[in-house]
């Protein structure tokens, strides 16, 4: 199973290739990348990472109880 953080971070990194690509090509009102975008999508990622560790602490502390 893939990692929830390692997920949003390679649809984050593939949506920003993307969008410097369009500017690249030309159309830059099609690629244009905001700050708040940006922000938008460091919180996000932060908030995964936060929501994984949280679930995988409390997952293998109820694992460890039940041994």
């Amino acid at each position: 199973m893939q990692d929830p953080a390692l997920a949003a971070l390679s649809y984050l990194l593939m949506r920003a290739r993307m969008r410097f690509q369009s500017i690249r090509d030309g159309h830059p009102e099609t690629g244009a990348v905001t700050l708040e975008w940006i922000v938008i999508a460091g919180i996000l990622l932060a908030a995964a990472i936060a929501a994984g560790a949280i679930f995988r602490a409390a997952v293998s502390r109820y694992t460890h109880k039940l041994k």
